[in-house]
């Protein structure tokens, strides 16, 4: 029994795990890729395409792959695996660990790329990148209607564009992306500020926490289980700037999950507004953001409900403890030494994971965020800035809506934000030279110098956690002596 349901659990897996759920989801939702056309079995046999070029494949008298690109021979076997329905049951585990399972009908044959680790984060030298093919005659008739659009923003660790592709459905288009943004760094530049000037900063507090929590434990997850992004084709990739980072667990969905619904737990009873629609946001929120997720070609339907069932888990764990975190970093006189030591061992237990991906710098400048809104909360309580409303004006009322308030709301991110935005701009451009400086390493190439675990530990934890320091701490200062508090 206990086999059969194993069995069947991982057979579930590697169907959710199918990439082709995402293409054909991206299909419905109106997103065309600018694919070539699959040959033929027979051609397949014969052809296929190295660094865009096309290879006459042979076999050697020692069974391995041979071909030839622009009169050169290209040796070695050719990475690609046949996977039959029959071989499926006993193949699907190792499937699962890289990632790449790929679940066929009865009867079916499917072909499978399998390429290494290295391979995928590397630009340079020869790799397989598909079937070779005709180019699709449809995508240029609907390009005429459509039109080509390419990703918002090319990938931070290649540099890679990406491909163009069409999108027939503008409205789930911008509402995706917009789904999909709830999950990046502008987001949570507006959205933590927001909270703290106008809303409560007792709830913001320990949604940071919460928040780095689940960031820290996502991406430290991906760099150990280390499964690639889906297979493209048959996925169309609307995004790429998190392209080179490994999947598994969508740390979209786990921040998409973890801020609302932390948000709707720490905010319901301490003000007063009706349960369903506190509840409502919460599951549309995180739902949103899941959904997008698949719609970018950046997660398979696995890697997002694991992502959303891992950050609830993190979010009940974590729930009971907030209010002791919360009194030790506010209070404590050894708060500052433990807040700095916890902060950046993190960040050097992060680094240690795996080679240098963007993933390990995302971790760093959570956990520098971290510890500087923490560092600033406990001055702040130290020096009786921003105290926290008593317990005997619980629960919190909304003020009413007025233009005054709104104005007064607005002008206080505006300029907040503006602020948080120069800090960052000033403290980056300071910050990477001075550390390759330290450390003896050329300054000249940025994103080199950045694959130097010291050059991006310095460069994310002193720039975001000054920002974050001064989002908490040295900006309310400005709205007192502004008279905007």
């Amino acid at each position: 029994m206990a086999k059969d349901l194993k069995t069947m659990f991982i057979r579930c897996c590697g169907y959710l795990q199918d990439p082709h759920h995402v293409a054909s989801f991206q299909k419905f939702c109106g997103v065309q890729g600018s694919f070539p056309v699959k040959l033929s079995r027979k051609e397949w046999e014969n052809d296929f395409f190295v660094n865009g070029a096309c290879v006459k494949r042979h076999q050697d008298q020692s069974g391995n792959g041979a071909g030839h690109v622009g009169g050169q021979q290209i040796e070695g076997p050719l990475q690609r695996k046949s996977v039959t329905a029959g071989e499926q049951h006993n193949d699907c585990s190792s499937k699962l660990q890289h990632g790449t399972a790929l679940v066929s009908g009865i009867g079916e044959t499917t072909e499978q790329q399998i390429v290494s680790h290295e391979g995928n984060r590397q630009s340079s030298g020869c790799r397989l990148i598909g079937k070779p093919s005709k180019v699709v005659a449809s995508d240029r008739e609907n390009a005429d209607s459509s039109g080509r659009v390419k990703p918002l923003r090319r990938n931070s660790l290649t540099g890679d564009v990406g491909q163009e592709f069409i999108i027939q459905n503008k409205f789930l288009f911008y509402l995706f992306t917009f789904g999909s943004e709830l999950g990046n760094e502008m987001f949570f530049i507006v959205f933590f500020p927001f909270l703290i000037w106008n809303v409560d900063a007792f709830v913001s507090r320990r949604i940071l926490v919460v928040w780095i929590w689940n960031l820290f434990l996502g991406q430290s997850t991906k760099d150990i289980v280390r499964w690639t992004r889906p297979a493209s084709p048959p996925v169309v990739k609307v995004e790429v700037f998190y392209n080179s980072e490994y999947s598994m667990p969508s740390t979209h969905a786990m921040s998409g999950t973890a801020i609302p619904f932390s948000l709707f737990l720490l905010t319901y009873g301490r003000w007063q507004y009706p349960f369903l629609f506190g509840l409502s946001l919460a599951i549309c929120w995180s739902f949103l953001v899941c959904v997008s997720r698949v719609y970018m070609g950046m997660h398979s339907v696995l890697e997002v409900i694991t992502g959303f069932l891992y950050s609830l888990l993190i979010l009940a764990v974590f729930q009971s403890t907030l209010d002791q975190i919360d009194s030790f970093y506010l209070t404590s006189h050894h708060a500052p030494l433990v807040i700095v030591i916890l902060h950046v061992g993190l960040g050097f237990l992060a680094f240690t994971l795996d080679s240098w991906s963007t993933s390990r710098g995302d971790t760093a400048q959570a956990l520098g965020t971290g510890a500087g809104a923490a560092l600033a909360s406990h001055l702040n309580h130290q020096l009786g800035l921003l105290a926290d409303p008593p317990l005997s004006s619980l629960p919190l009322a909304l003020p009413p809506l007025s233009a005054a308030l709104l104005a007064r709301s607005l002008l206080r991110l505006l300029l907040g934000v503006v602020v948080l935005l120069a800090t960052r701009a000033a403290m980056k451009a300071a910050t990477i030279p001075l550390a390759c400086r330290v450390f003896g390493l050329p300054a000249g190439d940025v994103r080199q110098a950045r694959q130097h675990m010291e050059v991006e530990l310095s460069y994310r934890y002193i720039v975001y956690g000054t920002v974050s320091f001064s989002c908490v701490c040295l900006v309310p200062l400005l709205f007192s002596y502004l008279n905007l508090s």
